[in-house]
């Protein structure tokens, strides 16, 4: 499997494909796969003629440079990951190829971006939309795989497809846990083994909160779920929030109409860790 690295040169492979009966899938990574990714692939294979996968580590939309330097990349072990399914493009960039010049875009996503994630990684998601509405110009697919760890990203990308019109059905799959319930990540491969144990608690606590809803007031579920996380002298919980499905506002009362989903962040060592949990009462 040899990656195309230019956007020119994607172009000349995907005319083809365009050009043939038959549906486009696209999974966008930023590498270090991993099951969950695999499982992305593997949905996109069954429900389309065509697969393309593209690996780019994207600057704009990191807060620290400590994270963006320390992320992990291994386009070898990637492509070895890979090789078992019938990927037809693999679209592995440089960041000159996806950012010739600095994009200054500014996307407005009204109260999606402006919570959770968004209060605690300004920009992040801007980032997200600059690189993924690129992708999108470049693939061209008609079908794109996300991770609902990602929640709050995979809300952000629906209103980014809305607000730019771009024709892709966004295809949303589900959490793939390890067998210690530990939500599988890119970033897991930078744990230290205690780290790693003390990670076991972020899932742990989801399924706990899960357990209690509706036996507690909202806030004060919340609150007992990251007292107990924080208990753990490795974790420290950034936020742990029960929220609306549809539009993440905050619940307040278990009777408010609307699923709800319970989303955490927390940063063990100098790793921060995002996971999440539907949520009923």
């Amino acid at each position: 499997m040899v990656p195309v690295l230019t956007v020119q040169e994607a172009g000349k492979q995907l005319k083809s494909l365009w050009q043939e009966e038959g549906s486009l899938g696209f999974i966008p990574t930023m590498g270090a796969l991993h099951e969950g990714h695999m499982s992305l692939i593997r949905r996109s294979v069954n429900e389309n003629q065509f697969t393309a996968v593209s690996i780019f580590v994207n600057p704009t939309q990191f807060n620290e440079k400590h994270d963006f330097d320390h992320y992990p990349r291994n386009l070898e072990t990637d492509l070895e990951t890979m090789a078992s399914f019938p990927i037809d493009l693999v679209f592995a960039p440089g960041s000159s190829e996806i950012y010739p010049e600095p994009d200054t875009r500014v996307f407005d996503f009204g109260g999606l971006d402006k919570t959770m994630e968004g209060l605690h990684r300004p920009g992040h998601f801007n980032g997200v939309a600059q690189v993924v509405s690129k992708l999108f110009d470049i693939i061209r697919p008609d079908r794109a795989y996300f991770g609902e760890k990602d929640f709050q990203q995979l809300a952000v990308i629906r209103a980014l497809v809305r607000q730019l019109d771009i024709p892709v059905e966004i295809i949303a799959c589900p959490i793939i846990r390890e067998a210690d319930g530990l939500a599988m990540s890119s970033r897991n491969k930078l744990l230290t083994a205690g780290q790693r144990t003390a990670a076991t608690g972020v899932s742990k606590a989801l399924f706990r909160a899960r357990d209690l809803a509706g036996t507690l007031p909202v806030d004060k579920l919340q609150e007992k779920i990251i007292h107990l996380l924080n208990k753990h002298p490795l974790v420290e919980v950034e936020y742990f929030k029960i929220v609306d499905r549809e539009n993440l506002q905050q619940v307040s009362d278990w009777s408010e109409a609307g699923a709800k989903i319970g989303c955490i962040a927390a940063q063990i060592g100098k790793v921060r860790l995002i996971d999440n949990i539907n949520i009923s009462s």
